[in-house]
């Protein structure tokens, strides 16, 4: 067995970094682990496990269309409740 005798670092954003703990760990990996895993398959195979793609002009378009969406909708919830809370209003109108 290979001694791990260095470290890797990377940087990424607290929320990504939770869900994929999570996720992982309903796997019984750790962080670590998976990018062992990860490091391991990029090392043997000389490409990565996935693949990437560019996205075609349907995809570009469907993601314009959904950051316009954000970025215009006027409604935020912060729980169910509130949407609930918000329909309950509007239908008693």
């Amino acid at each position: 067995m290979i001694t791990a005798d260095t470290y890797v670092r990377a940087r990424i954003d607290t929320a990504t970094k939770d869900r994929a703990a999570v996720a992982l760990e309903a796997m019984g990996l750790s962080i670590s682990d998976a990018i062992r895993l990860l490091m391991m398959r990029v090392a043997d195979e000389r490409k990565l496990p996935f693949e990437i793609k560019v996205p075609n002009a349907t995809t570009r378009a469907a993601m314009a269309e959904a950051e316009q969406i954000i970025k215009t909708r006027r409604a935020r919830y912060k729980n169910a409740k509130e949407v609930f809370d918000e329909l309950e209003k509007q239908t008693s109108k």
